[in-house]
């Protein structure tokens, strides 16, 4: 009897993959590494898909079609490898009988050490510097600003939030939190308001919120009109939380100073992006979780939960 095959499209956990290839055998899985640098297409996927007993879901477009296709195919299980969900057609697989589950709270201390190596950087343009040094042979010297004292908002209050609000704390900063959902954290003393109240007091906002109906886009236009003028923006959530033609016009009157963003719009970022025109602003490859302490833990999770669910597939 054949192994059930599991499809991997997550690419930090390819960049490990061989270290799996042990956890597999042991539960008597075969392991299929996907091609791929950021996302599959829905097209790939319809093609890739029904060819495999289960799939661990990388940020790729899972959506009602893809999973269509899967089952009529040998699709019986998927573990979204993560923690956001947003890509996920989760009615789609309950529809059509697939069992499919994502990797709740695992990234919050890894996303949180990059919002705030972000929010640094952006306070203190040591990332430009390093570049005017390395490509330009400069040895510039702009005067940032200090974390103490300041106000940093910062928007969902989840795990990776309070991480987040820790790290921040102990530069000195006074925390606002946003979350619908917000209930206070004993060791995180952090104000909260409800969104976009008090956004005008922020030197920092930080976005470490789900994708959903209401947070996206929810930096916009008008948004941009109730900021203090300088504010600085870390987005380590997910891309369309921010309208990034209403942000290119924010950093062009100067209203936003820079902007350190971990995820896009559109990934990889397009080479004409206007984005790409202000230098004081850091660019990351929707890489914050990818620590390979953080890849190990959560690789061996969702091969815990697929073996699980198939298992389950099966005895049904």
């Amino acid at each position: 009897m054949s192994k059930p095959t599991v499809f991997v499209t997550c690419p930090p956990m390819l960049g490990l993959i061989d270290e799996f290839a042990d956890d597999f055998a042991a539960r008597g899985l075969e392991c299929v590494a996907g091609r791929v640098t950021q996302v599959k297409t829905v097209a790939e996927l319809v093609s890739e898909a029904p060819l495999y007993d289960a799939w661990i879901i990388g940020d790729d477009p899972a959506t009602r079609e893809v999973v269509a296709a899967g089952v009529k195919g040998k699709l019986k299980a998927a573990v979204k490898w993560g923690v956001g969900v947003d890509n996920v057609d989760f009615a789609a697989f309950k529809d059509f009988g697939v069992p499919v589950e994502n990797t709740p709270g695992v990234f919050g201390g890894e996303v949180a050490d990059v919002a705030l190596t972000y929010a640094l950087g952006l306070a203190r343009e040591t990332y430009r510097i390093d570049r005017e040094i390395r490509l330009n042979r400069g040895w510039p010297k702009p005067a940032g600003i200090s974390m103490s004292g300041r106000t940093v908002a910062i928007v969902g209050f989840g795990d990776i939030g309070r991480q987040t609000a820790k790290r921040i704390l102990a530069c000195g900063s006074k925390v606002i939190a946003y979350d619908p959902m917000y209930s206070p954290a004993d060791d995180v003393p952090v104000e909260s308001a409800e969104w976009p109240a008090r956004i005008g007091e922020a030197d920092f906002i930080i976005f470490t919120c789900p994708l959903n109906a209401a947070t996206r886009h929810m930096f916009n236009d008008a948004l941009v009109g109730a900021l203090k003028k300088g504010v600085r923006v870390v987005n380590v959530s997910r891309g369309p939380v921010i309208e990034e033609d209403a942000l290119i016009r924010a950093l062009e009157t100067g209203v936003v100073h820079s902007a350190a963003l971990d995820v896009f719009e559109i990934e990889p970022l397009p080479a004409t992006s206007p984005l790409r025109r202000f230098d004081r602003c850091i660019f990351g490859s929707h890489n914050g979780s990818n620590s390979v302490d953080a890849v190990r833990r959560v690789s061996r999770l969702a091969i815990d939960k697929i073996d699980r669910l198939l298992k389950t597939a099966a005895r049904r």
